[in-house]
């Protein structure tokens, strides 16, 4: 670990290289397994696909990927590639010092993780539920609505997280005078207030009554300038999804 990022990596892709050219029993030999079948079986047996006529099984060509390296002339080339990391199903880059020791928790100066932008969308609160541990006396866990083609508003997704503590008091005192009905632990409300929820990565999804499941959502900030009216519509949303 002490060693720096440059002498690790070398001694990374020389073992993954070395694995990947062991057959299934000499892997397994390694690895201190059976041979033959229980050997390729306790490794991964969703790489494992049976040879016929062979008593042994045969493995997919790489056992192990390594995280590809990036060489780019400048932080605007950088730039330029990050925009298509949402593309490749990842949140960014992790930028590394070449001279860094390989270091446990949120270190500093060493390894930057440059994410990219998240996407974003104004939807209306419709429902709210007292949180957890110190926000257990507080509704601060929401569900969020877009609007549909008929004009109805579909719940679109979950956020209890990115409002500041005030915001939270308010937010809660809004709920408790604003009560439409309750359902055990959760309160429909009047669908007056716009937030702004980011999240990481949107996909189809038959399991949501939206039809679209995000990653990752949080509050972004509460829209006092917007009306319910003003947020965003599930149409809007699909545009999104296939936009990316």
């Amino acid at each position: 670990r002490e060693r720096p990022l440059r002498e690790r990596r070398a001694l990374l892709e020389t073992l993954v290289e070395n694995v990947n050219r062991v057959d299934a029993n000499g892997f397994g030999e390694l690895l201190g397994l059976p041979k033959k079948r229980d050997a390729v079986t306790a490794v991964d047996t969703r790489l494992a696909k049976e040879a016929e006529g062979e008593e042994g099984v045969v493995l997919a060509e790489s056992r192990l990927l390594i995280a590809s390296r990036l060489e780019v002339p400048s932080w605007e080339a950088l730039a330029v590639q990050r925009e298509d990391a949402r593309a490749l199903n990842v949140e960014g880059f992790m930028i590394k010092r070449l001279d860094s020791a390989y270091q446990t928790g949120r270190r500093k100066g060493h390894w930057w993780k440059w994410k990219v932008d998240p996407l974003t969308v104004d939807a209306v609160l419709v429902y709210a539920q007292r949180g957890s541990g110190k926000r257990a006396s507080l509704y601060s866990d929401y569900t969020f609505a877009v609007w549909d083609e008929e004009g109805k508003l579909v719940p679109f997704a979950k956020a209890y997280s990115g409002l500041t503590d005030a915001e939270l008091a308010k937010v809660d005192r809004w709920v408790r005078a604003h009560t439409k009905e309750k359902f055990g632990p959760v309160r429909t409300v009047e669908p007056e207030l716009v937030m702004e929820l980011a999240f990481e990565g949107i996909q189809l999804s038959s399991r949501h009554k939206s039809g679209i499941a995000v990653r990752f959502p949080r509050i972004l900030r509460w829209r006092h300038d917007k009306r319910p009216a003003d947020a965003d519509s599930l149409a809007s949303v699909r545009e999104l999804l296939e936009s990316i």
